[in-house]
Parts: structure tokens; C-alpha cells; sequence
């Protein structure tokens, strides 16, 4: 069995729960400093607030709606050492809701990337974990390229033309390069040339199209870079078979976080971690990145094995019979650690 790249999963991605004080809140625990943080009201109808290095603190755009970021003077206030701090926004620390934070490291604010054509504003890469944010000037042209720093290549990309209301763009390697699905909205892939035209991107480089959603010109966009890094993370898919005994996901690792939505039909991205509701197998706490809803308990969504994930329901929206569902996922600990150690189920 191989060997992770990454010697210990949460150096890099790590969920962190809290409650809210309706005042200024240190949250530590995260066990490094954030670069990216996703945060949501797991007790409360709020949306979701995912805030980045490159862009600032405060300044917040939501997966599920298509608004112009928002600067949120409560919201999040600083990326910290061990964590992060939020203000009095009840959308962000609300008194005695309970909220979770899912935290991603970069590289700091990193650097302008020159490979491409478009000089990136900064490019904030962790070439361990392959995950990284780009922020740059869109310019409307079929063909321009920015560098993405991971050097590999990257199977999911979520983009955003942050400073005006706007879809997102998600690109992932399972739906191809001529096809796009939107991170803000429960329809299915559909042709779209002009996002990267129908190119699939390097292992230094994006090729983006003309569409607003990728390339708006004089526009600032923002643009979420995740690879495939073994023991770590996996951009995969599965196709449902409708059955409590659901289909089986190898990823390689013991999954800590896996959001899956249908690729094929309509539906919503769900969000599920090792953190919240049942500690242990069967996975019942969802939450959706489209939704603004409460947390999920309902339901008995999958279990997370040693090597993947298993569906252990019959519910559609993450497996539906014949549907195809891509999925993004990260390692609690990877199949086999470095030091020789086996991953067990929950």
C-alpha cells in the first residue's frame, strides 16, 4: 500500500465547530493558520461565508447565492495561528448558534504568477496539499492563461467574478473540460466551451475562455484550485444505484470531508464531515453550499470507511439510480500513514 504525500491530513485541511457570542470570537483549534475559511450556521437559516487570504478579512462572498461580495465589518476578522476570529454578524457568530467551519491552508497571500498570459494579482499555492488560490483580472480573450502554482494538475477549479453578482463556476475533471455546474444553483452540467475552452488545464497552467463566469473583462475574479494528492484529496465520482446498500467511493483515505452533488441531474451539493452530529459511522449531519437551511440530521447519508466513502441510503439527491454524482474529498488520515500505521473506519 502506498504512502500519503502529506504526513499529517490536518496540517493542511481541518473542520473546527463553535458556537457563537454575538461578540468577538477567537475560534482556535483549526491547528494552523487559515487561508481559506467556509463557515455556516449549522442551527440557523443563514448563508454561508467564505472568506480567503488574497481577497481580506471581512470581505465575504456566499456559496449559495450569485451576490457581489459583501464586506461584513462582524464577519471574519482575522486568520490567526491556530484558527481564525469573528465579529458580532450573526451570519458568522450568532449568540448560542452552533456553526461549522471547514479551513483550507495555502501559502499565505503567496505572489503574482507570471506563467500565463494574465499576470495573476496573487497566486497562494501549497504544492503538499495541491490546493491553491488565484486571484487575477479577467480580459474577456479565448485562450488566456493564469498559473495556478501546484504544479500538478488541478481536478476541481471553483471560480467566482467576486465584485459583481454572478454565478459560480465549477470545473471538475469527472464532468470535463467543455462542461461547467454552478456551485449556487442545483441544476445539472451543462455545455459550456467558454468557460476553459474545452481545455483541460495543466500542471502549471488554466486556460480560460470568454465566459464572465471564468474571464470578465477588467473584472477582479477569485478562483479555488484543488488536485488529487494520494492519501489527501480526491475529486472523483460514482454513480448511485438507489439502494440503502449503497455504492462504495475509493478515495485512498479515511475521509474527514466529502461534498457530493449530481452531476447528471439536478440537485444540491451536500456537505458532510467527521465533525458534526454522529461521531461515528452512519454520517448523518448535511449541510448543502446552495442552501441557506439548517444542518441535516435526518437522514442516514453514508459511512466513511478506511479507503472511501460508502452511500447507506436510498435518498436521490446523493444516490439516485443511474445518476452519475462527482465529489470532492478530504483525508482524516490517509490509508497507510508514513509511519507504516493502517487507517480504520469510523
Amino acid at each position: 500500500m502506498a504512502y500519503t504525500t502529506v504526513p499529517k491530513s490536518t496540517d493542511y485541511f481541518n473542520t473546527k465547530l463553535y458556537t457563537g457570542n454575538g461578540s468577538t470570537n477567537a475560534i482556535t483549534g483549526v491547528g494552523f493558520q487559515p487561508d481559506f475559511v467556509w463557515q455556516k450556521s449549522r442551527s440557523n437559516a443563514e448563508g454561508h461565508g467564505l472568506f480567503d487570504v488574497l481577497r481580506g478579512v471581512t470581505n465575504r462572498i456566499q456559496s449559495n447565492t450569485l451576490n457581489a461580495e459583501s464586506s461584513i465589518a462582524g464577519s471574519l476578522q482575522s486568520f490567526d495561528s491556530d484558527g481564525f476570529t469573528v465579529g458580532n454578524d450573526v451570519g458568522a457568530n450568532g449568540n448560542g448558534q452552533t456553526f461549522a467551519s471547514w479551513n483550507w491552508k495555502a501559502n499565505g497571500q503567496g505572489s503574482s504568477n507570471t506563467e500565463g498570459s494574465i499576470n495573476t494579482t496573487y497566486t497562494s499555492a501549497n504544492t503538499t496539499s495541491g490546493f491553491s488560490i488565484i486571484q487575477y483580472t479577467g480580459n474577456a480573450t479565448a485562450s488566456a492563461t493564469i498559473g495556478h502554482g501546484l504544479g500538478k494538475i488541478p481536478t476541481m477549479i471553483i471560480f467566482r467574478r467576486y465584485a459583481q453578482a454572478e454565478n459560480w463556476d465549477v470545473y471538475h475533471q469527472a464532468i470535463g473540460n467543455a462542461k461547467s455546474i454552478r456551485l449556487n444553483e442545483t441544476g445539472a452540467a451543462f455545455d459550456n466551451a467558454t468557460a476553459l475552452t474545452s481545455t483541460t488545464p495543466t500542471s502549471n497552467l488554466i486556460t480560460l475562455g470568454t465566459s464572465v463566469t471564468t474571464n470578465a473583462n477588467g473584472n477582479p475574479m477569485i478562483a479555488y484550485c484543488f488536485a488529487d494528492v494520494q492519501g489527501f484529496s480526491k475529486m472523483g465520482s460514482y454513480i448511485g444505484n438507489g439502494n440503502a446498500d449503497g455504492t462504495f467511493a475509493y478515495t485512498g483515505f479515511k475521509p474527514a470531508f466529502v461534498m457530493t452533488r449530481p452531476s447528471s441531474g439536478v440537485g444540491s451539493w451536500y456537505m458532510l464531515d467527521n465533525k458534526r452530529a454522529n461521531p461515528f459511522n452512519v454520517v448523518t449531519g448535511r449541510l448543502e453550499a446552495d442552501g441557506s437551511g439548517t444542518e441535516n440530521t435526518g437522514f442516514t447519508w453514508c459511512d466513511f470507511t478506511s479507503n472511501g466513502f460508502k452511500i447507506r441510503t436510498t435518498e436521490g439527491g446523493i444516490n439516485a439510480s443511474g445518476v452519475t454524482f462527482i465529489y470532492m474529498a478530504f483525508a482524516e488520515e490517509p490509508l497507510v500513514s508514513t509511519n507504516g500505521n493502517a487507517a480504520t473506519a469510523r
